[in-house]
């Protein structure tokens, strides 16, 4: 059995995943990171993602919502009217030392799990997709810093800048392209590691949802702008397709979808003050679905994970190129 491990874009809303899966560990013991062998995250679930990734507890990452999530969407950080006009809505300062204090210089090759994390080239409109060296033909990416990665799968248009990689190329939150990746973590699963269909055990966490309800009778600029129906039309079809995806190649009664419905407008991307509910809110759904998770997901922790390609391999590959020179 293969267990993979789903997480949505979100923004602030990320402390729900993260307060589900610190729920969930402190109810198992271990770091739940170690009992899945693909973790997929988009914009805020790609931190969480690398981070558990990376060895780190869920714990952690919610500790690093709720002491850094209200200085990365600040007052202090908020632009001004006039300025917003041609930039974001937030410096993104805050946010990337927040992930420096938190991953340091590490490397997508440290991490001990495979990870995914989408986002998108703004040069030729190409999704990129950072991976750990879990294929032959993933050469690159286990160099690149996570930091980097991180930058680049939460540059949410309008509230962050595109991150311009040290190469220069600029990035963009990867829910442009897959909000919901677990259509994503799947496909990665079956067309490139060539795990069989039937063995996949599927967990998709979503950062709350919300009813869907769009004024289908207009279709002016009242209905699709002001009220920016059309973004969310876009990210609900979006999640909806990757899910049926998923469902489709794993089988639907081995995919597990929890985004617990709330008020609309309940929580925002940026809306710090909901922090607690969100925390609360992932604690509460915690304990109504460990008993049907347990079973199929903590019963014993994942295979190591062996990268095809690893600093110390390239260490190592220097010393003989060292020694034969000598």
């Amino acid at each position: 059995m293969r267990k993979i491990l789903a997480i949505d874009g979100g923004g602030i809303k990320g402390v729900f995943p993260a307060s589900f899966l610190a729920s969930l560990e402190e109810k198992i013991g271990q770091n739940i990171g170690d009992y899945f062998d693909l973790i997929v995250g988009t914009s805020t679930g790609g931190i969480i993602a690398l981070g558990l990734g990376l060895g780190m507890s869920a714990q952690e990452l919610l500790t690093f919502y709720e002491q850094k999530g209200p200085g990365i969407f600040s007052k202090e950080t908020r632009r001004g009217w006039l300025s917003r006009a041609k930039k974001s809505k937030y410096d993104p300062q805050a946010l990337q030392n927040a992930l420096i204090e938190s991953f340091g210089d590490q490397l997508l090759g440290e991490c001990k799990t495979r990870v995914v994390v989408p986002s998108q080239n703004l040069i030729d409109g190409k999704i990129h997709i950072y991976k750990t060296a879990h294929h032959k033909r993933f050469v690159t990416d286990y160099k690149e810093k996570v930091v980097t990665a991180a930058m680049a799968t939460t540059a949410a248009p309008l509230f962050f800048p595109a991150h311009v990689s040290e190469t220069g190329v600029p990035m963009v939150d990867g829910g442009l392209g897959a909000n919901n990746p677990v259509g994503l973590a799947v496909v990665e699963a079956i067309g490139v590691l060539g795990w069989d269909a039937s063995d996949l055990r599927v967990l998709s966490l979503g950062c709350t949802s919300e009813p869907f309800v769009v004024d289908y009778k207009s279709s002016g600029l009242t209905t699709w702008v002001n009220n920016i129906a059309i973004i969310n039309t876009f990210m609900t079809a979006q999640s909806f397709h990757s899910l049926g995806t998923a469902m489709l190649l794993a089988g639907r009664d081995n995919v597990v979808r929890i985004s617990p419905t709330v008020p609309k407008d309940k929580f925002k991307l940026d809306g710090v003050e909901g922090i607690q509910e969100l925390k609360a809110l992932g604690v509460s759904e915690a304990r109504e679905q460990f008993p049907l998770l347990s079973g199929t997901f903590f019963q014993s922790k994942a295979e190591p994970f062996e990268p095809l390609y690893s600093l110390q391999t390239d260490e190592t590959i220097t010393d003989l190129i060292g020694l034969i020179r000598r």
